[in-house]
């Protein structure tokens, strides 16, 4: 901005020449006159120094060209009184970029995007088990007659025995035997229950 010099920063200024003040005074983001006086404070230590304000957050960054000036004001202007209000200076933070260009995250997470745009480094699919047939378990049953067992698991003090029972049931009623049964009774038939039949219809009945 022409007349403004406050206006302008050269971006080849180090960080560490700078100092950010904090200023709570709201007539050094408004009246020219204040950022006259607020200006005339820092070219006592340096006439390049340049001004940024901000006034969202109440701060202007100065940029010294000799990195002992900047200390020097910092030093001297710290926690000073300027037009009834307390002034405080820090020296900016230095920021390195290595690169010109901005570039993308790495993509080491991308398998967390759910679908995963592409499965990470070293990842493979994994396989189906095969199911476990006890071959010896089949072999041992298909032996096995009307009426006999077989033993799966013997009984211990702590776990009860494991055993199968062929059926024996030829007849293929309802009348066969339980295998829970131990004295092989036959159950008794269960009574079948004989719907009433409705009466005929008669016409001499309804007058």
């Amino acid at each position: 901005m022409p007349g403004s010099p406050s206006m302008h920063i050269k971006t080849t200024k180090c960080n560490r020449f700078c100092l950010v003040a904090s200023v709570t005074n709201q007539e050094v983001f408004n009246r020219p006159e204040a950022q006259v006086t607020f200006e005339a404070l820092f070219r006592s230590f340096d006439p390049e120094v340049q001004f940024q304000y901000f006034k969202s957050f109440r701060r202007v960054r100065i940029s010294f060209s000799d990195a002992l000036a900047a200390a020097e004001a910092r030093l001297r202007l710290h926690k000073t009184d300027f037009s009834g209000k307390e002034m405080r200076l820090y020296f900016a933070q230095s920021v390195h970029i290595g690169s010109p260009r901005l570039e993308p995250p790495k993509p080491d997470k991308q398998f967390l995007i759910s679908p995963p745009a592409s499965p990470p480094v070293g990842w493979s699919q994994s396989l189906d088990a095969t199911p476990v047939v006890n071959y010896d378990l089949l072999c041992a049953i298909s032996k096995l007659g009307p009426g006999d067992k077989y033993e799966l698991q013997t009984a211990t003090p702590t776990t009860p025995s494991v055993v199968i029972h062929v059926c024996d049931d030829e007849r293929g009623d309802s009348s066969a035997p339980d295998d829970s049964d131990q004295d092989d009774k036959p159950r008794p038939l269960r009574q079948k229950i004989v719907q009433t039949r409705r009466p005929d219809f008669t016409p001499e009945a309804e007058q």
